[in-house]
């Protein structure tokens, strides 16, 4: 199996090449053109009461596309549904990453797509819900998001802070908490920030540049409204 980012910025693909017998599995609907030689398929991962738990406890869809090169050697292209950048990694086996909700775009056989909960404090405020994903196994991993995307590696003990509206994906070995973004209670919502995670390493994060929260806000103000 190989992967090409194509066209990257704010509108790219992944090209996925798959020797016969490979398959990757994608978000449904990522699919944009394939090889004859691939079949497409729904599957839920994890079975029946993984896919449930996927679908009411974080938001994802119940089905993931399996892309499989049946009859050949061919290629897939993949695309996500909102404008924003992709990122391809490879998992080891050993690094996994906590992912948002919409941050999964496709991933190799051997990786493995879990429902992960949080604690209260995080479920309730972190605006994620109880329930967020989590990637681990072996293989290519494409992730994207609302905007572009932005690497913050963080060293033993160094700390960040990200608004969490602004996150796509963080490795495992961080941990965080979920805190005001000021001082005081008035401050913090008044200045449009309200809660964010603070960040401690070592580890990396991925977020992104745009807030799909606000942008939805922006855009109702100029849908008109029925009376």
């Amino acid at each position: 199996m190989k992967s090409e980012l194509l066209y990257p910025g704010a509108f790219p693909m992944v090209r996925v090449e798959l020797a016969e017998g490979e398959h990757i599995k994608a978000e449904s609907g990522a699919m944009v053109a394939c090889s004859p030689t691939i079949d497409i398929e729904s599957k839920m991962e994890g079975g029946f009461l993984g896919a449930l738990s996927r679908k009411f406890l974080t938001g994802e869809k119940f089905f993931f596309q399996t892309l499989r090169a049946s009859r050949g050697a061919g290629e897939v292209l993949l695309a996500p549904t909102v404008p924003g950048e992709i990122v391809v990694m490879e998992l080891d086996g050993v690094n996994e990453y906590m992912v948002q909700k919409d941050g999964f775009l496709a991933g190799a056989e051997g990786v493995v797509i879990d429902s992960q909960m949080q604690s209260m404090s995080r479920g309730l405020l972190g605006g994620e819900g109880f329930f967020i994903l989590k990637m681990s196994g072996k293989g290519m991993l494409a992730l994207n998001s609302f905007g572009a995307i932005h690497k913050i590696e963080l060293k033993p003990g160094q700390e960040y802070i990200v608004d969490n509206s602004h996150l796509v994906a963080w490795s495992t070995t961080t941990t965080y908490n979920i805190e005001k973004a000021t001082s005081g209670w008035v401050a913090s919502f008044t200045s449009g920030e309200g809660f964010v995670c603070r960040f401690r390493g070592p580890g990396v994060v991925y977020i992104q540049s745009r807030n799909p929260g606000s942008f939805g806000a922006w855009v109702r103000q100029f849908i008109p409204v029925s009376q």
